[in-house]
Order: C-alpha cells, then structure tokens, then sequence
C-alpha cells in the first residue's frame, strides 16, 4: 500500500515535542550496565558453542550445535546493530571497533556495508527508490516493481509469499557474499581492515569445520548453520517494514510520520524483546536510533499516546500476524507477474 500524496503533513514539528518528552523521561541516556552484561552474555554464548564444537568431535551431534550457533550468530548481528547506531558507546570509534569484531570477525558481516545500507534504510524508510531494503531483486515489494520485474524476480515473483521463508534460508549466505563484494566499494571505510576480519573469519570457521569433521559432516553443519541463521535474521527484520505503506517520488513526509507510517511494532513479552533484539519496537527504534534497547520499552508508552493525542496512526501487531500481514503483502503484489503468466 502507498501512502496518499495528500497525507497531512505537520507544519511544525511534532517530533521536536515527542523528543522532548523522551529526554525528560532519560530514555537517551547510556546504560552500560545493561551492555555490558549483554555483551557478555553473547560473546559468553559465542564462545560456548565453539567450545562444545571442539568437545563433541566426528559426531552427527554437532547438528544440534550447529543450530544453537546460527541462534547466537543472530544474537551477535543483534548486538552489531546497535553498537553501529551508537547505543552502546558515547564514541564513535568505539562503536566501529565493536561493530568490526561482532560484524566482520564474529559472523562475517561486513560492518561498513551494513552502515552504509542501513543508514539509508534509517533515512528512507519503505521509500521504494530510496530505501535499498525495498529494491527489487529477487523479491518485488510493490505492484510497479512487479510490472518492470526481469530475471528471477519476474520468474519467482508471482509466488514469492510462499517461497518467502524457504528464500531466507539463502540469506546468511547472501549477507557474506555482498560484504565481500561491497569491500570494492568506496564508501566501505578502512576495506583493508575489514577484508582482514573477513578472511579470518572465514579461514577459521572452515579450517574448525574440516579439521574436526569428515567433509560431508563439514558441509552438512555449515549448511544447517547459515540456514538457520539466515532463517533467523529474516524473522527478526521481516516484521518491521513489509507490508507497511510505501512512499515513492518526491513524497516527503515530516520525520515523525516518515518512520510511524511506515513501520510495525510487535507485541510480546521479555522473550519477544530478547530474541528480536528490541527490533520489535520498531516504531520507537525508528524514531531515536541511538537509543539503547532496554529503553525501548517505556519509550513506547510514550510514543504511542504521544501518536494518539496528534492523530497519527501506530501500528502493532502480535508476531504471528505480523507475518501474515508480510505475506498478504508479497502476495497481492505479486498479482501483475500471475496476471501476465496467465494472458
């Protein structure tokens, strides 16, 4: 759905008096208590699934390992993300330098590829030309990119709700691939030092997996990994955007309603925060990045009566409707590619 052209826009600015608020309550302020036991806990996670790599041996067990690390992988992309918007450190250079040893190093993420891609995302959210997360590729996010489709995007696209899920088991694959492509690029600062971390982290997690096991073994947990780290990743970001309206042209809205309009937030407890990494306040997160996670919560009681009292709409769902909602979304977009086959 695309936003209306003749959507209200504010004369003033309404994000200056939900900022205020938020400052107020100390929302922005650092919590290195809260990072500091968190850090440690994933890279305590981290450690104890290689540990337990190396303990087992030849043995089909290492399956099951293979699965908890794709779930501490995403754990570790989780914590990539905020040390790259600035949550965790007040310097900068210190949230490159984290960002490189989770990103690169940890899971081999490219953490100036991530910044770059996801800065415009920040920037542009759900903005068809804009927004590189909407682009179309092998998947096609409105109805105009189905028209223009071409290649897989033309052949999938007409069922892409149901390949969907089984498409983002190809995602951890094809985050290492465009980081390793994206180190040509020159808005990739210090390429040098991040295809280092790269290498190493792909020297090291292969030269593990065909030391410790027989070759079928070796690719049978490689395989079961990236998959499910993938899977992961792709249920941790698909309910924040997909299928939320859409903005395309010179459409402008004011901040507030750029980031409200066109995000989702997801409803859940502790657990819900833990494993979607506080990406299920999507709508608050959006609004002030550089806020930290555990915050995130209480902001959102501000946020939506703050939403209510100047009458913008704030969405949230339940995480299995959030899905649907996607789905619906990839589905009916995908009509011109079905209409075509069938003329």
């Amino acid at each position: 759905m695309t936003i209306s052209p003749d959507a209200p826009v504010a004369t003033g600015s309404d994000f200056a008096g939900l900022a205020r608020r938020i400052t107020e309550a100390g929302l922005l302020e650092r919590r290195p208590g809260y990072y500091t036991v968190r850090l440690a806990l994933v890279t305590g996670s981290f450690a104890a699934g290689w540990a337990a790599f190396f303990a087992l041996g030849d043995t089909w067990w290492q399956l099951a390992v293979a699965a908890f690390l794709a779930l501490v992988f995403g754990q570790v992309a989780l914590v990539a993300h905020d040390l790259a918007h600035g949550q965790v450190f007040r310097r900068r250079r210190h949230g490159e330098i984290g960002g490189r040893l989770f990103g690169n190093l940890g899971i081999g993420m490219s953490y100036g590829w991530w910044m770059n891609k996801h800065t415009r995302h920040h920037a542009h959210p759900n903005h068809e030309e804009l927004d590189p997360d909407v682009a179309p590729d092998i998947l096609v996010w409105s109805a105009d990119q189905a028209r223009a489709s071409r290649g897989p995007a033309r052949l999938l696209g007409g069922h892409q709700a149901l390949l969907f899920f089984p498409l983002l088991t190809l995602e951890g694959f094809n985050l290492h691939v465009a980081s390793v492509r994206a180190l040509r690029s020159p808005f990739v600062k210090n390429r040098v030092l991040e295809g280092a971390l790269l290498l190493l982290h792909f020297a090291a997690v292969l030269s593990a997996l065909f030391l410790v096991l027989p070759p079928g073994k070796a690719v049978a947990f490689l395989a079961v990994n990236q998959c499910l780290f993938g899977v992961y990743l792709g249920c941790t970001f698909a309910p924040n955007h997909k299928g939320m309206p859409t903005l395309t042209g010179d459409q402008r809205l004011d901040f507030l309603r750029r980031q409200v309009l066109t995000s989702r937030n997801v409803r859940g407890g502790r657990f819900t925060d833990v494993m979607l990494g506080g990406l299920n306040y999507q709508i608050e997160h959006h609004l002030f990045p550089g806020m930290p996670t555990v915050h995130l919560r209480r902001a959102q009681v501000i946020v939506r009566r703050y939403c209510a009292e100047i009458g913008v709409p704030y969405h949230e769902t339940g995480l299995i409707r959030s899905y649907r909602e996607a789905l619906a979304h990839l589905h009916r977009v995908g009509e011109p590619i079905r209409r075509r086959r069938r003329g």
